[in-house]
Parts: structure tokens; C-alpha cells; sequence
């Protein structure tokens, strides 16, 4: 068996422009453009008009929308490229949109890419590839959270149409969105993974109503953002609006968030070794009580910590993302690592982050350096894909699941029992010696 932790030169020559673009090209818009929207709303016509000839570059560069394959206009990348991809992007919130990698979109292309039909395809797909529209994808509810188990959003057939009633939940994009991708009910006496589905709902559908949108943290004016609440009345859809069949919604919907979390995984790796180069420097420019911070131990603590939690979080993502490349599935084994990531990644980012901020003092506290908007994902972290307690739970039953309890009273490792099993397994040893003597 061979263990290889290099990339191939041609790839890591892609990599090394890809950081250089990001870093001269797109960052400065993550300064000029700072409204929720900005890097997600096509209509926004600042920032889209900065973005077009970016994106062109990235589509020459044969790096536009990688993670589709080669029918689709992209590569076709497997889950290890498009992590060390993300590791990049996630240093702006421009980058992603600009390679035409940004969530929920991705995931949302995904879905239409294996379930839609050729109609739905060419009305909804195609211009979500090219970046000219937005989309949205709504699952959670007011009163369930992301327990699917206490949906209430439903859709019956009348006809030849959906009717849809109940209400979405921080729904991102909703409001600009051309169309949304919407969990809902449609087979209440079963359950919920065996009757929920997933509809098509334009977003100007008679029905369907914003009732208030949210920000993340406090960046933003209450009741603006870019997550909405969201209320169906009578919301009516065609019925070839569904995407696979009545009641597959969980299998179609499991299509998109594993690679996705494995992206959110790595393009945070990417905003925690921004964070760390901020430290890095902050270290070595400041001086108090006679000395550079970067000489006091304490503070060296702190690098040393930051880098080794990055590095030991970074290996971990990747080796989930080889597992879905090896195995070309979601299996048990894939399953479990992509929990463990994303149960690990909130932690990983309150330590990293909060030595920053500690580092830089009232500055690190201030809005004047991304610091503060970078401490405002740690709780996001923790709760988007599914909150980490539910995802720590899939690791352990799985762990649990590969082993066995005690066949007696005392574990098998209890030292009177254990010494016994040595001491006969050695006197066999013993005594097959002497019998060849």
C-alpha cells in the first residue's frame, strides 16, 4: 500500500494560480462589496460587473464549476481536488461565486444534474451553471429546526398541480433566488424519510411569501440578510415540478450535502490559515512590556496550537474526501468521517479564532479587520448541515455498532483475566518449542 501526501505538479500548478488570483483579484472585492448579498445575487449590478471578467479568466483557466462533470461544462473533479480547491476559496466571500462553486447553488446543480428531467434541466439548470440566476433551497422549518422528523410543510396533488401550505426557515437566497428547491411532506402516514419530497417552486409563484429575512450575527440591520422565513398559501406548482419520485426527497436531498459539507470544511481550512497569518503577523509587529509578542512564550503557545489543530482538522477533511473518491459512494465508512469533520469544525474554529482576536486586543474586537466576521461563523459552523451534537451521535452509533460488549461480568481487558489468556497463549508457545527440540 502506498501513502502519497503530494499533488500532481499540474494540478498544484492550478492551485498555486488559483491562490494568486484569489488573493490580488477577488479579495479586494470582499472590502469594496460588503452588503449580504453581494456575492450572490446576479442582479446586483456592482459587484456582478466586477465579477464577469473574473469569471471569464477562471472559465479559460478550464476552473469554473468543477465539481460538474465534462456534459456540464466542468471537470468533473473528484471530492480530494475540488477540498484543496475550497482551501483556497474560502480565504473570500466572492471566491466561490467567481469559480462558480458558491452554496447553495453547487448543491442545488447537483440535484438537477442527477434528478431533474430534460425540461427541468434546461430551464433551471443550465442558467444556474452559467451564474446568470440564483437559487435556494429550503428545508428547515420554525418549529423543527433540521429534524425532519417534526416537518409540517406540505404538499398534496390536486389535479395536476402541487398545492403547498406551511412555513421555511432561514432559507438562504430565498429572496433573490429565480427558483427553490422546497422539502416538503407529501405522505404524512409514512415516515418522514419515506414521505417527504422535493418540488421546483419559481419564486414569483402566487403563495409563496418572504415574511422576513435574517443575518448572521450583527453585521447586518435586523430584518435584513439574506435567510428567510418563508410561508406557502396555497402555493400552487405543477406536478412535473417534483424532482425524482413522491417520497425520495431524502435520497435526492442526500445527494448534496456531502460533498457540500466536505467544501464547507475546506474553505474553512482556508479562513483559519487567514486567521493564523493575521496572528503570525500581529506577533511580529507589536511590542509590549520591552519585547515583540512573537518572544513571549504564551504567545507561541498560541501559534503553535493554531497550526497544529489547522494541519491535524486539514488531514482529517482531506481523508474524508479521499474516502468519497475511493469508494464512489456514501457509504457507512464515508458516512462517518464527514460527521467526525463537521462535528470537529465549530471547535477547531472558536480556538483558532479566538486566539486571533485575543492576539490583536480591542483591535481584534473592532470591525476594522475580518476577525469579528470571522467569529460570527463558529456558531454558524456548528449549526448549518446539521447541528454537531447530531452529527457526533452518527459517529458514535457507528463506532459502537463495529464492536462488542463484554461476554462476562468483567471486560476483557481486566488484568486477572487478561494475564491468564497471556500466560496459556505463551506456555503453548513454550511447550511447542520443546516438543521440536
Amino acid at each position: 500500500m502506498a501513502w502519497d501526501f503530494e499533488t500532481e505538479p499540474d494540478f498544484q500548478r492550478k492551485l498555486d494560480w488559483m491562490d494568486e488570483f484569489v488573493r490580488e483579484e477577488i479579495e479586494p472585492m470582499d472590502l469594496v462589496f460588503r452588503g449580504p448579498a453581494d456575492p450572490f445575487d446576479p442582479s446586483l449590478e456592482g459587484p456582478a460587473r466586477v465579477m464577469a471578467p473574473l469569471k471569464k479568466i477562471v472559465q479559460q483557466q478550464g476552473l469554473w464549476a468543477c465539481h460538474l462533470g465534462p456534459e456540464l461544462g466542468g471537470q468533473g473533479y473528484g471530492q480530494v481536488k475540488l477540498g484543496l480547491m475550497n482551501e483556497i476559496l474560502g480565504r473570500s466571500r466572492f471566491a466561490p461565486t467567481v469559480f462558480g462553486t458558491q452554496a447553495p447553488d453547487t448543491g442545488n446543480q447537483e440535484i438537477l444534474a442527477r434528478f431533474g428531467t430534460p425540461e427541468q434541466k434546461r430551464r433551471y439548470l443550465e442558467p444556474l451553471m452559467a451564474g446568470e440566476i440564483a437559487s435556494c433551497y429550503s428545508m428547515t422549518e420554525p418549529q423543527a429546526g433540521s429534524d425532519p422528523g417534526q416537518f409540517i410543510c406540505s404538499a398534496r396533488l390536486e389535479g395536476d398541480e402541487w398545492v403547498i401550505n406551511g412555513e421555511k426557515w432561514y432559507a438562504s437566497h430565498a429572496d433573490f433566488a429565480r427558483f427553490l428547491l422546497v422539502v416538503v411532506v407529501t405522505n404524512p402516514d409514512v415516515p418522514i424519510h419515506q414521505g417527504a419530497s422535493i418540488l421546483i417552486v419559481d419564486r414569483d409563484t402566487p403563495g409563496l411569501e418572504v415574511i422576513r429575512n435574517t443575518a448572521v450575527g450583527m453585521r447586518d440591520e435586523p430584518g435584513t440578510g439574506v435567510h428567510g422565513h418563508l410561508r406557502f398559501d396555497n402555493c400552487r406548482v405543477p406536478a412535473e415540478n417534483i424532482l425524482g419520485k413522491p417520497g425520495q426527497g431524502f435520497e435526492v436531498a442526500q445527494s448534496r450535502l456531502g460533498g457540500g459539507r466536505i467544501h464547507h470544511a475546506m474553505r474553512t481550512v482556508g479562513m483559519l490559515k487567514r486567521a493564523l497569518d493575521m496572528m503570525c503577523e500581529r506577533a511580529l509587529s507589536r511590542r509590549t512590556k520591552g519585547e515583540l509578542l512573537s518572544e513571549k512564550q504564551l504567545t507561541q503557545e498560541k501559534i503553535a496550537d493554531s497550526y497544529t489543530q489547522i494541519t491535524q482538522f486539514r488531514l482529517h477533511v482531506l481523508y474524508a474526501a479521499w474516502l468519497i473518491d475511493k469508494h464512489q459512494s456514501y457509504n457507512r465508512e464515508v458516512r462517518r468521517e464527514i460527521a467526525a469533520v463537521k462535528a470537529a469544525m465549530p471547535g477547531v474554529l472558536k480556538d483558532v479564532i479566538y486566539r486571533a482576536l485575543h492576539l490583536h486586543g480591542s483591535l481584534g474586537m473592532s470591525n476594522d479587520t475580518p476577525l469579528m466576521s470571522m467569529w460570527a461563523t463558529v456558531p454558524e459552523m456548528g449549526i448549518v448541515d446539521g447541528p454537531t451534537e447530531v452529527h457526533k451521535i452518527t459517529v458514535a452509533k457507528q463506532l459502537l455498532r463495529e464492536r462488542e460488549a463484554a461476554k462476562d461480568l468483567f471486560p476483557d481487558y481486566y488484568y486477572p483475566k487478561a494475564v491468564e489468556r497471556a500466560r496459556e497463549k505463551i506456555a503453548k508457545v513454550l511447550e511447542l518449542e520443546v516438543g521440536n527440540l
